[in-house]
């Protein structure tokens, strides 16, 4: 495994304040590595985009971040905690070394802006040395890198369709060649053709430029084909988390196990999708023990008391999965 370029240690986010504050997030660890694709998946409200935001310090009021750190390693060494950075230190790391495509690329790009306009803004805030030319040239290479002829340049956001939309907004995110790019479900708005289309592009672009991606989506399909790794999400924290191959052939957690189970089949023979059962919790009333135990049906007991903790199961330290299934006996464990 290659040197950590983001390391998540311990971070909490609340919606709201005091007594009537909900947890969205809860001491959540991760760690991306230099190069790497992370995959996280989940249904929605399990906290994924709460946590792109909370890394990219984009967390909109009520959101507070309550306490952690994300750590920021720099090639040769250095690292920094980006909750602690100033909002000028936090305008020149944003899409300097890390830079997010936010879901809903039309909402994303300004309406009344050209292709062009929006490519050449961030090279002028960033890099004011390049002369007019020089910006121009750029944003006809970061077109040619996700598949779009320089001819739409002129264009504006509506006469684009939803899949060169979504291209314009990772060629704006690979403007300054960052270390770490965040995609938060890119590929939700469009068809399953398109959907590949972009993936096959993101992974060219990863293999050729190096960077590290996060991607985020609820399609757990589209992970297990080109992310590295994944980790799974529910009610605000990670319940597990392994290689993807690892992840497709065993999932630990019955969660993940659903997931798995609810899209149909790549390859092979047809199998019949079981889906889960029941909704998602609500934040504001998690259930006590285990989240997910309410639509568990591998429950055992001391799942409705005892938060498992995130921790490898016996004799695979490759993975992590905080399931009661693979640990000691719940009364022995912090609740």
């Amino acid at each position: 495994m290659s040197e950590p370029v983001l390391t998540i240690s311990g971070l909490n986010v609340d919606y709201g304040t005091g007594s009537a504050a909900v947890h969205a997030l809860r001491d959540i660890d991760l760690t991306l590595h230099r190069g790497e694709v992370l995959g996280l998946a989940g249904e929605s409200g399990s906290g994924k985009s709460t946590l792109a935001y909370a890394v990219t310090r984009l967390l909109s009021p009520p959101g507070v971040i309550t306490g952690g750190e994300v750590r920021y390693h720099r090639p040769g060494g250095e690292s920094l905690d980006l909750l602690t950075l100033s909002a000028p230190e936090l305008r020149a790391f944003r899409w300097q070394e890390l830079s997010i495509v936010f879901q809903g690329a039309m909402n994303s790009l300004n309406p009344v802006h050209t292709v062009h306009s929006q490519l050449t803004d961030v090279l002028q805030a960033h890099r004011p040395e390049m002369k007019r030319a020089e910006r121009t040239a750029r944003a006809v290479e970061l077109l040619r890198l996700v598949g779009i002829s320089a001819d739409r340049l002129g264009a504006y956001p509506h006469q684009l369709s939803g899949g060169m939309r979504q291209r314009v907004m990772i060629a704006m995110a690979l403007a300054l060649e960052p270390e770490i790019v965040i995609m938060d479900e890119p590929t939700t708005a469009l068809d399953v053709v398109m959907q590949r289309q972009i993936l096959r592009q993101l992974v060219k672009l990863r293999e050729e430029l190096g960077f590290s991606v996060v991607f985020i989506t609820h399609d757990i399909s589209l992970l297990i084909e080109f992310s590295d790794r994944i980790a799974i999400m529910y009610g605000g924290r990670i319940v597990e988390e392994a290689g993807s191959s690892d992840i497709y052939r065993d999932p630990r957690h019955p969660y993940s196990d659903g997931l798995l189970h609810s899209f149909p089949a790549l390859h092979g023979p047809r199998r019949e999708l079981s889906g889960i059962p029941g909704s998602p919790p609500h934040l504001s009333a998690m259930p006590a023990g285990c989240a997910f135990h309410p639509r568990c049906a591998k429950k055992v007991e001391g799942c409705d008391t005892h938060v498992p903790v995130l921790a490898a199961p016996s004799g695979d330290g490759s993975r992590s999965v905080a399931c009661w299934l693979h640990r000691e006996a719940p009364a022995a464990a912090r609740s």
